[in-house]
């Protein structure tokens, strides 16, 4: 079993964990006790899809949710890995976002600051868009950028402005970087980037017209550039 839930049993024992089997940086919440609070991960990629990666350390499976920004830079299953990590703190479970770049967990944690947002479409959004262009896009004020990622609104995409405009200096927006496919012409990158776009709320019909669109309009063949491209067609 590879996937750990964060219940009291489970805090338990990783608190009882010896320190040099677990490679991670944590502090203890206050606000929730015997939470561990993970701000990095360190170990191997046991499974990857573009939404989540299980992580394998000292025996133990990490499942992070991620951006897609950053699986397109994960290595292969069985190749190390290391993640900036994001603990959200529920009542009853502790949930895990993984990324590739310290920016983009800053930006990650800006954007889950803003009414609104939370978590999940916080990592729509920087699934949406790379993170230089939704800094630019929120430092300029391009609502008509930002409302083009599924799940953000114009209200939604002016209070990001609002909120995150001067809020935004110390970020260098860097590259950030389950449903199967009907047999089709799709090769397996294509079919990470439909399961990607579904993953993001798009229906199936109008992700796989999204993607033989960007095809058509020569989106390079490699998941992010394809990716991106595909969005551009979601709406």
């Amino acid at each position: 079993m590879y996937a750990i839930f964060f219940g009291t049993r489970a805090r338990r024992r990783l608190l009882a964990a010896k320190p040099s089997r677990v490679f991670l940086y944590c502090s203890v919440a206050r606000r929730a006790p015997f939470a561990l609070m993970i701000a990095l991960l360190r170990g191997t990629v046991l499974e990857k899809h573009p939404n989540q990666v299980i992580v394998e350390t000292g025996g133990v499976g990490y499942e992070v949710t991620i951006p897609v920004s950053t699986f397109s830079l994960l290595p292969n299953a069985g190749e190390p890995v290391t993640l900036r990590v994001h603990t959200h703190v529920r009542e009853d479970s502790l949930a895990l976002f993984g990324f590739a770049s310290l920016d983009e967990k800053r930006l990650f944690e800006k954007l889950i600051q803003v009414s609104g947002i939370g978590p999940k479409l916080a990592i729509t959004v920087l699934s949406g868009l790379a993170s230089a262009d939704l800094v630019h896009a929120i430092r300029q004020g391009q609502v008509e950028m930002l409302v083009r990622i599924p799940g953000v609104g114009k209200k939604t995409a002016e209070r990001m402005v609002l909120e995150l405009r001067d809020k935004l200096d110390l970020l260098g927006g860097d590259r950030a970087a389950s449903t199967a496919s009907s047999p089709s012409s799709l090769d397996p990158v294509e079919e990470d980037v439909l399961s990607a776009l579904m993953n993001l709320g798009c229906n199936r019909a109008s992700a796989e017209a999204a993607v033989k669109k960007a095809k058509a309009a020569g989106a390079g063949a490699g998941f992010d550039s394809l990716f991106r491209r595909s969005m551009e067609f979601i709406r």
